[in-house]
């Protein structure tokens, strides 16, 4: 199916039917704020309900599936994404606001995620040991942990899904997915192309609305078997508390507040590079975005004059148009938070060197100029996660003192540095409290096969993406039998 055949009123997919919802919403363009991207249907509690039935009534039929058919299914999807990624980008880049090149990118990525975890689904491993009593046999083998309630952000609404739904289905799970109200069509526009790859009614479900109303349903529902979420750290808190009152599984994916290390012996363009494809690329809107660029005193002056000078060349505008770096903030509440930080910053005394306002540009959207300022560790700009294209230079005196204000967090997502020293990289890969590093390469930018998350309030439970998502999507069982 084409984009210009896809409804412009996206509906709810409930045991492999089209639903309305009872109420409607809309998304905008974050570029034109005029155009209206799609009208879409809101599910309410009962119609949450349903769909987490549908689910726990599929569970048999789809866990007992052959690993062949679970593979056919992933690989029909992930080829569709692929060959789509350019129309499909294109909407992401509409209604998300990220830049045409990073929409058709991050679509292309979603493919592949669903072709990997198509390879997945066929080398689900388990084990045989012997047992410590003479003629008994011991083997422990993984089983779908049963219906995963799935609530993905607004800023990645093609890839976050993916790595979520993909495994989940790959283990044998039923599915129940809540995308959030920024990106409904994006949502939508994943879950037809799921509809269509053979997967049993119910296996798959997507319910649009409010977390109010439909994430609190999920969180509570007792056949909810697990929850992923990617989203703020207030909102993890609160669902951490009430699923595991229930015991449910829960993984959590939310802040970050990542440092970026540049020594002395750094290579400074491409240290630049690293700060800008980092800090200010998809706007800043990326938990991995680097936001506090720690630099060694002997170059920080001059890093920062060039970083500036970067800063004032870079291309803002319409996500759609050739040549933009930087696309619009998704929507008008987030513009707000970030231009508050912008005043927050000035008036806590961090020193302004460039951007921070609001843009005018041939369409009306929800524009800003990158921000950069000079700030101490106390300041809040250099502590709170901000989710924009905001970021702060701190002086350090040394390698030491920048690792240490490199720790000096409550998030522990990802963490770079850029220095030509094999030693320095080597100790900053071990001693850096993340659960990712990047040595020379932008903080945001991560494979799709390997393990993602963080350590502190960056993350909670089993690893995303790679051979670690079967940890949160399966369950363990030890048999034994007498031989």
């Amino acid at each position: 199916m084409k984009l210009g055949d896809l409804q412009l009123s996206p509906r709810h997919l409930i045991n492999g039917r089209w639903e309305i919802g009872t109420t409607t919403g809309i998304s905008t363009n974050p570029s034109d704020t005029r155009e209206v991207v799609a009208e879409y249907a809101r599910a309410d509690r009962n119609q949450t309900e349903l769909a987490v039935r549908a689910a726990a009534d599929a569970l048999p039929t789809w866990s007992q599936s052959t690993p062949q058919r679970r593979a056919d299914v992933l690989d029909m999807i992930g080829s569709e994404l692929l060959a789509r990624k350019d129309e499909l980008g294109a909407l992401l880049a509409r209604e998300e606001g990220k830049t045409l090149p990073e929409g058709v990118a991050e679509v292309a990525r979603s493919g592949q995620i669903f072709k990997f975890f198509a390879g997945e689904a066929l080398r689900i491993q388990g084990e045989l040991l012997a047992s410590v009593r003479q003629g008994v046999q011991v083997d422990v083998t993984r089983e779908p942990v049963g219906v995963v309630g799935i609530i993905a952000p607004w800023n990645f609404p093609f890839a976050i899904p993916a790595w979520k739904i993909a495994p989940a289905l790959a283990y044998g799970n039923t599915v129940v997915f809540k995308p959030a109200e920024l990106v409904p069509a994006c949502g939508w526009a994943l879950a037809e192309i799921i509809s269509r790859s053979g997967l049993p009614a119910g296996a798959f479900n997507l319910v649009m609305g409010s977390g109010r109303e439909v994430g609190q349903t999920l969180v509570d529902h007792p056949l909810v078997n697990a929850l992923s979420f990617t989203g703020s750290v207030s909102t993890g808190d609160r669902i951490l508390r009430a699923a595991s009152a229930r015991r449910a599984k829960v993984q959590l994916e939310m802040g970050g507040k990542n440092p970026l290390i540049v020594l002395a012996d750094a290579d400074l363009d491409q240290a630049v590079d690293c700060a800008l494809q980092g800090s200010y690329f998809s706007t800043g809107q990326r938990c991995t975005a680097s936001s506090r660029l720690i630099v060694e005193a002997e170059v920080h002056d001059a890093f920062v004059a060039r970083l500036r000078n970067r800063l004032a060349s870079l291309k803002v505008g319409h996500a759609l148009e050739r040549g933009t770096e930087m696309g619009p903030v998704v929507d008008d509440s987030q513009l707000a938070q970030n231009l508050g930080y912008i005043d927050i910053a000035r008036n806590e005394g961090a020193e302004h060197v460039w951007g921070g306002e609001r843009l005018e540009r041939p369409t009306p959207g929800h524009y800003m100029s990158p921000a950069l300022f000079l700030a101490r560790p106390e300041h809040r700009v250099a502590r709170e996660e901000i989710f924009g294209p905001v970021a702060c230079v701190l002086r350090a005196d040394d390698y030491d003192h920048a690792l240490a204000l490199a720790n000096d967090t409550p998030f522990g997502l990802c963490a770079g540095i850029c220095t030509t020293s094999l030693k320095r990289a080597m100790h900053f890969k071990r001693h850096a409290s993340v659960g990712m590093t990047m040595v020379n390469l932008p903080t945001a930018g991560v494979d799709f096969h390997v393990p993602f998350g963080g350590r502190k309030e960056s993350s909670y439970g089993a690893r995303e993406q790679g051979r670690y998502a079967a940890e949160f999507y399966t369950t363990v069982k030890t048999g034994y039998m007498l031989a």
